[in-house]
C-alpha cells in the first residue's frame, strides 16, 4: 500500500473519502440488476425522501455533480435574452469555467458583496434593465448556501431575497453544495432554509458531505418540475445506473446523516478558528460559520505549510488562505496542523 504523500489535507471537503453508511447504502444498492435512468426502487425511495424532508410538492431529480446540478436548475428558469442576478464571488460565477454563460447563454449579473451575500437592494440596483430590449432581462436570482466566503444566509435573509425577487417577477435559486453545512450552524432544518422561505429551485449537495459522488436539483415550483428530465438529459447529467446516486442521497436524509455529517466538519472548522487566536500574524478574515475558515498569515508562514499540507490561497497577494475541513476531519488532525502553524508563525 502507497502511504499518502501529505498529512490530512485541508484543501477542499471534496478530498474527503466516503461516509460508511454511504458506502454502505450504494453496496445495499448492488444487488442484482435494476432498471436504468431512474426506474428503479432505490430512485422511487430517494424521490420520496426529498417530499418527506422538503414537502410533498417538492420533486427531487439526481444528478452527477454541483455544476451540473446548478445548470439543471438554472436552465428550468431562464430564457434565451435572460440574466442571473448572483453575487461576484457566486461559484458559477467563478468556478465553473462560464458554463452558465456557455452552455446556458445567458448574461451573469455580478455585484460585489463584502461577505459573499446578496441584500435586496442588489436585486433592485440591477432592476432598471427590464422592459429595455437593448439589454439582457434578470429572470433569476441566484445565491450560494453556504457562500463561497464560507458565510451563512438566515431563513430571514433568504426570504427577504424570494419576497423581492418575486415581486420582479423573478425566481429565486440556491447553490446548495454545502446547504447541510448552512441548516447544520443555523440549528434549523434543510426545509428552513428552502421550502420555508420561498426559494424555488435549490440544489442539495451531497459529494462535499460524506458522497462519493451525488446531488440533487429540488424543485419546489411545481410549474418547473416536467421540464427537468428532459434538460437533464440534454444537459448530460442523466445517470444510467441512477441506484447508486439516488442511495447515496437518500442515506444522507436518512436519520439525519447529512447534520450529523455537516455539524461536525463545521464543528472542526471552528476548533481550528479559535486555535488561531494566540498564533502571532494571523488572522480571520470573516466569520467562521461553516466548515470554512479564511485566514490572512505572512506569505512565508503559508509557504512553510504548503510544503507539508494541502491547502489553497483565495487570495495569494494578500496572504489569504482558505482551509476547509470534512465530516472525516479529526480534533488531532485539526490540533497537529494548528501546531505546525504556530511552529511557522514562530519560526
Amino acid at each position: 500500500m502507497i502511504e499518502p504523500t501529505y498529512p490530512k489535507s485541508f484543501a477542499s471537503d471534496n478530498h474527503a473519502g466516503v461516509h460508511p453508511a454511504i458506502l454502505e447504502a450504494m453496496a445495499a444498492a448492488n444487488q442484482g440488476d435494476a432498471p436504468a435512468y431512474g426506474g428503479d426502487t432505490w430512485t422511487g425511495a430517494f424521490e420520496q425522501r426529498v417530499k418527506d424532508v422538503f414537502g410533498s410538492h417538492a420533486e427531487g431529480f439526481a444528478v452527477l455533480n454541483g455544476a451540473g446540478a446548478n445548470m439543471v436548475g438554472l436552465a428550468l428558469m431562464l430564457g434565451r435574452y435572460d440574466a442571473i442576478i448572483c453575487p461576484d464571488t457566486a461559484h458559477i460565477a467563478t468556478h465553473e469555467t462560464g458554463a452558465t454563460e456557455r452552455v446556458l447563454g445567458v448574461k451573469l449579473m455580478t455585484v460585489p458583496t463584502p461577505d459573499g451575500k446578496l441584500r435586496p437592494g442588489d436585486i433592485t440596483s440591477r432592476l432598471s434593465v427590464l422592459g429595455d430590449h437593448h439589454q439582457p432581462q434578470p429572470r433569476v436570482v441566484s445565491i450560494s448556501q453556504v457562500t463561497e466566503l464560507g458565510t451563512c444566509y438566515s431563513p430571514d435573509e433568504i426570504a427577504a431575497l424570494a419576497e423581492t425577487a418575486h415581486a420582479a417577477g423573478m425566481r429565486l435559486h440556491v447553490d446548495g453544495a454545502r446547504l447541510a453545512n448552512a441548516a447544520a450552524h443555523r440549528g434549523c432544518g434543510l426545509d428552513a432554509i428552502t421550502t420555508a422561505v420561498g426559494v424555488d429551485v435549490f440544489s442539495f449537495g451531497g459529494t462535499k458531505n460524506g458522497a462519493l459522488a451525488a446531488e440533487a436539483v429540488v424543485v419546489l415550483d411545481p410549474s418547473l418540475a416536467d421540464s427537468v428530465p428532459f434538460l437533464r438529459r440534454q444537459s448530460l447529467q442523466l445517470a444510467s445506473k441512477m441506484r447508486f446516486i439516488s442511495a447515496q442521497i437518500s442515506a444522507l436524509l436518512t436519520d439525519d446523516l447529512w447534520r450529523q455529517n455537516a455539524a461536525h466538519a463545521n464543528a472542526m472548522a471552528l476548533r481550528l478558528a479559535n486555535g488561531l487566536a494566540d498564533v502571532p500574524g494571523v488572522a480571520l478574515e470573516y466569520p467562521v460559520e461553516s466548515n470554512a475558515v479564511f485566514a490572512r498569515l505572512p506569505i512565508h508562514v503559508a509557504a512553510a505549510l504548503k510544503r507539508r499540507y494541502l491547502f489553497h490561497f483565495w487570495d495569494e497577494t494578500a496572504g489569504v488562505v482558505r482551509w476547509m475541513t470534512a465530516f472525516d476531519t479529526t480534533p488531532e488532525h485539526v490540533d497537529d496542523f494548528l501546531d505546525d502553524i504556530r511552529k511557522a508563525a514562530t519560526a
